[in-house]
């Protein structure tokens, strides 16, 4: 990404909005604006496999519990209309193949995958390559619910909705019990 190409693009941005770029409260944001979409979209530097590396380390252990982290909460950014996606709530389940990774991984690995121009299903994809990749287990299901300002603030404006993604790889995808017991652990 190209901080200044970013800063250009604001800059014309704001032009075809009218604004004066030398009016006071506008002159510094071209700049503050691309600092921000850099720290937004840093996720977008990265492929799923160097997020499983970054935040991936994994130990061996002897168990095959279904391991569940919820309410995980991000934003992300919509590719359709740059907009904002957001009070997003992720919760990620898998079940250990011999390996897992510490807790405080998967929000990391959730929030670097949000970190990019998206979709919510790419969202939930991602995220479920990236633990699959991590715990060497193909058993991954990702959840996750979110507004989307595209709806919210535009268009049909329909403030109250909201939309709900799951992503189910390996058993997930066969054996509605697990399934079952997964959403039920998001109770």
């Amino acid at each position: 990404m190209n901080q200044e190409t970013i800063e250009n693009a604001i800059k014309l941005l704001l032009t075809g909005l009218g604004e004066n770029l030398e009016r006071e409260g506008i002159v510094e944001t071209p700049k503050r604006a691309a600092k921000m979409y850099l720290e937004m979209l840093e996720g977008m530097n990265y492929t799923n496999e160097e997020i499983a590396k970054m935040f991936g380390k994994s130990f061996e252990v002897d168990t095959t519990q279904m391991v569940i982290v919820k309410d995980i909460e991000a934003f992300s950014m919509c590719e359709h209309h740059l907009a904002l996606m957001y009070d997003m709530n992720i919760s990620v389940g898998y079940i250990p193949n011999g390996r897992v990774i510490g807790l405080s991984k998967i929000p990391r690995i959730a929030e670097m995958c949000c970190k990019r121009l998206q979709l919510q299903e790419k969202i939930g994809e991602d995220i479920a390559e990236v633990i699959s990749i991590a715990t060497g287990s193909d058993d991954v299901i990702v959840h996750i619910t979110s507004k989307h300002s595209c709806v919210t603030a535009r268009g049909v404006k329909s403030r109250g909705s909201s939309t709900t993604t799951t992503t189910k790889k390996g058993k997930f995808t066969s054996d509605y019990d697990l399934t079952r017991e997964f959403m039920n652990g998001l109770k």
